[in-house]
């Protein structure tokens, strides 16, 4: 592995651990109530936002770069009927996390260039750019869980 592939996945790695890890910190005070709850009209629950994102990387990467046979369900990801337990789905998240840095954790130098399309990403070129658009995507998103997790708690007497 070159010193400039260590580079990339190290950091790499790092970036999803980190945003792993703030997703699980902002979910921990929430109930199953408040991890369902939208307090928007407009906008997503804590926890439809969590079953998107696991969903995102298990495809993205899981999916087609680790060939894990995932099969997502984008549409269910924001409407799931079910409401499972806070636990399962952070769970869930949890497993995706891993699968993205296991992956990354394989790639050689001449993975990072290798042709990359998939539903929804036919443009992302190359499995950098996808990995790339993933990170940049859990970050958006953990973004919105930020001030979700406030009104949250602001709106039951939190803060």
């Amino acid at each position: 592995m070159s010193n400039l592939n260590l580079v990339v996945v190290e950091a790499l790695v790092s970036h999803f651990e980190r945003l792993g890890a703030q997703v699980q910190e902002l979910a921990a005070p929430l109930d199953d109530e408040q991890f369902w709850r939208r307090p928007f009209a407009f906008g997503n629950s804590f926890g439809h936002l969590v079953l998107h994102l696991t969903g995102n990387l298990k495809y993205y990467i899981g999916a087609e770069i680790a060939g894990s046979g995932y099969v997502r369900d984008r549409e269910r990801e924001f409407a799931e009927p079910e409401r499972p337990s806070k636990k399962d789905v952070m769970s869930r998240f949890d497993e995706a996390v891993e699968i993205v840095v296991k992956t990354l954790r394989t790639q050689s130098d001449q993975d990072w260039g290798k042709t990359y399309t998939a539903l929804r990403e036919e443009d992302a070129g190359n499995r950098f750019g996808i990995f790339l658009r993933c990170a940049s995507h859990l970050h958006h998103h953990v973004g919105q869980m930020t001030y979700l997790a406030a009104q949250l708690a602001r709106k039951d007497g939190s803060a």
